[in-house]
């Protein structure tokens, strides 16, 4: 499925459901928010992105706490929860999804290699709590080919989640 079926695609779960999104972005700089809102209508169940490409935005902006990106590093599954929740709780959306990770050229390492992504999702339960998945994924190509690419697997997991609940 192309980025434009996705989007039309979430775009209708989230509307047939009354459901808004929040977003926060790292490595893809914006690339996400910016897929939604091309959609005419979107203000109807896009809630804001935030950007938050710094550690310091992170813990500024989302609440991500300084400890646990010192404990496992931004580009980490734990931060990508803690993005995806507070970029979900600040904004007051149901919905929230993160992305933070190592795009390249430069700052990968043998733990980390350029290309590696993590993913967060906060989505509500039929019982009304929230619940947060995280994915990792290691993509190739260059610095343009990992963000595009962040930017569908994002989206995509995102719909599969949508279409559960």
């Amino acid at each position: 499925m192309n980025l434009a079926d996705l989007t039309q695609e979430i775009a209708k779960r989230l509307i047939s459901k009354g459901w808004t999104i929040a977003l926060a972005e790292s490595c893809t700089g914006g690339l996400v928010c910016a897929a939604l809102t091309e959609l005419p209508g979107s203000s109807d169940w896009f809630e804001r992105g935030y950007i938050t490409y710094s550690n310091q935005a992170k813990s500024e902006c989302l609440g991500v706490s300084v400890e646990l990106i010192e404990s496992f590093g931004a580009v980490s599954e734990p931060v990508a929860k803690a993005m995806a929740t507070g970029a979900q709780c600040n904004a007051g959306a149901n919905v929230g999804a993160s992305i933070t990770g190592i795009a390249g050229p430069t700052g990968g390492s043998p733990d980390k290699p350029v290309g590696t992504v993590c993913f967060g999702w906060t989505i509500p339960t039929v019982a009304g709590e929230f619940v947060t998945l995280t994915k990792t994924k290691l993509f190739s190509g260059d610095r343009q080919a990992v963000r595009q690419q962040a930017t569908e697997y994002v989206l995509a997991e995102l719909l599969t989640l949508l279409s559960a609940h």
